[in-house]
Parts: C-alpha cells; sequence; structure tokens
C-alpha cells in the first residue's frame, strides 16, 4: 500500500538534445504529491510548468530520471501507458479547443468508450461527471459548441472525469474566462476534490486562485523547485517571488499596506474570506470604542 499518488526522482528534460537549440527545461527534480492533495503548481512563463505536467501522464518521456505512480513506474512498459492516462487526467488549456462530438454527452463518454465500458456503466459515468461539473440534464443532447465558455470548459472537465482519475492536472483551467466563469469553474474544482477525495494540480498565473484553493504550492523557476510548501509559507516570501516574476494576492498587498500605515491588522492575510473576517472583527471593535 502506498501512501503517494505521484513520486518524481531526479526528472530532467531537455529538448534539442545535442543540437545547437538545446534547453533544458526540466532540471533533476525530486519530490512528491501525496493522495488527495490540491496542490497549485506556480511559475514564470518557461519555469518549467508545462514540461513538468506532460510527464505526469506520460505525454512527454523523460531525458532522465523516473515518475512513479502508486509506487508503478510509469514509463517502463509502454503497454501501459493507457491506463495510466486514464488514472491520471490532464485537462490542457482552452480544453474545448478539443471537443467535437455532435452532443455534450457523446463527447463525455468518448473516453469512457475507448476503455471498453459497457453502456450501462458509460452512461452512469457521464451523468455522473456532468452533475459534479453542475452541467443540467436538459443540454446533455445540445452541442457542445452551442455552450457558454464556462459551460464548454466544465463539459471538456467532465470528460477527463468520466475516466474516473485518481489525479486531475488542470492547466490554467479559467484562463480566457470572465470573473464569474472563472469562480464557477474553480468552486466546481473546489466541489470535486471535496467529493471524489481525488489529487488535483491546479496550474495557474492567479496567486489569488492558488491561496484561496490548494492546500499545497510549488513553486517552479528555471526547471528547478523553487519554493514548496502551504499558502502561508510561499506567500510569506513576498521579495523572494517578486525576484523570481512572481507575486503575492493582491489583497496580501492591501493588509501590508494596512499595517505599514499603523492599522493593526496581520499582515499575512491571503485570501478576500480572511480579509473579510478581519476587517469585519475591526469594524467591531471600532464601533465599541
Amino acid at each position: 500500500m502506498y501512501d503517494m499518488s505521484i513520486k518524481v526522482e531526479n526528472l530532467t528534460h531537455t529538448y534539442n538534445s545535442g543540437t545547437a537549440f538545446e534547453k533544458k527545461a526540466i532540471d533533476d527534480l525530486s519530490f512528491e504529491i501525496k493522495d488527495g492533495d490540491f496542490v497549485g503548481l506556480i511559475g514564470h512563463t518557461g519555469s518549467g510548468k508545462s514540461t513538468l505536467i506532460q510527464h505526469f501522464n506520460a505525454l512527454l518521456a523523460p531525458t532522465s530520471g523516473k515518475i512513479y505512480f502508486n509506487g508503478e513506474d510509469i514509463n517502463a512498459d509502454k503497454t501501459k501507458l493507457k491506463h495510466f492516462r486514464t488514472k491520471i487526467g490532464l485537462v490542457f488549456q482552452y480544453p474545448e479547443y478539443q471537443l467535437f462530438e455532435t452532443t455534450v454527452f457523446a463527447d463525455v463518454a468518448f473516453g469512457p468508450k475507448n476503455m471498453g465500458l459497457s453502456e450501462e456503466e458509460i452512461e452512469s459515468r457521464v451523468k455522473e461527471a456532468l452533475t459534479i461539473v453542475g452541467i443540467d440534464e436538459s443540454v446533455y443532447e445540445s452541442s457542445p459548441f452551442e455552450l457558454s465558455g464556462g459551460q464548454k470548459r466544465r463539459a471538456a472537465i467532465a470528460g477527463v472525469l468520466a475516466m474516473k482519475p485518481e489525479v486531475i492536472i488542470l492547466d490554467e483551467p479559467t484562463a480566457g474566462l470572465d470573473p464569474k466563469g472563472r469562480d464557477e469553474i474553480l468552486n466546481e474544482i473546489a466541489k470535486m476534490h471535496k467529493i471524489l477525495g481525488i489529487t488535483v494540480i491546479l496550474v495557474s498565473h492567479s496567486m489569488e486562485d492558488v491561496a484561496k484553493y490548494v492546500n499545497r504550492i510549488i513553486v517552479m523557476h528555471n526547471g528547478k523547485i523553487k519554493y514548496s510548501g502551504t499558502p502561508e509559507e510561499i506567500f510569506g516570501k513576498a521579495e523572494e517571488l517578486v525576484e523570481i516574476g512572481l507575486d503575492v494576492p493582491q489583497i496580501t498587498h492591501v493588509f501590508k499596506e494596512l499595517k505599514a500605515q499603523g492599522i493593526d491588522v496581520p499582515d499575512n492575510i491571503f485570501t478576500v474570506d480572511e480579509a473579510e473576517k478581519v476587517l469585519y472583527d475591526l469594524l467591531k471593535q471600532v464601533e465599541k470604542c
């Protein structure tokens, strides 16, 4: 019985090896992601995030090093790659561009059908996945191309969920959505994590989103892991993050400025929900004076 879902050992990936265009995108990474974790993977463009997540379900093969899923080397036996890709689901940025079937139901059913499941099991999985992401039964037979941007994103995520992965990796799942659509998608992902108990890896440029939802953050920089820890530990390194082209949530800057102005507030606030509670308590104290 293994207590981790993904273990990376000395992983290196070099593009165009042996040529003038050689580039080391991942440089000797070693870390673990535990079962049930909600991990935020952050880093500036070119830090190695996209290369790393493509190794998690063997879309890329390592130049050197290994990736284990529940104790098994995912690259050891090429005949098992299909199995691992159903267990580790990867939702690319703008996944709605991969929608292609005539109905929403058929699109979500595509993955389970390829797994050779019975019609009954396929139908059960599709309905369950669509329910989890909040798509109503009334649109099951509609064309996926008639859906709103947020609904298309949900349908694409449902297509991965229907394969019942143990890990789901989401690459910028809110890219291009308006604030309402962004919040809806992330709330559905959080609900999915809670209901299914699966491991979630969220790749995002939004520090606000990462702070609100994840329990662990991995910061990548120049192909290496620069920092790894809880949101409190990582966002406590504001100056260091800025030095490598990242930032802390905007609400953190607000509270640091309030602190600098002599107002008695904590400077380790990272989410709007935390800020709301602190300000509410502060106003109550003012009213008593």
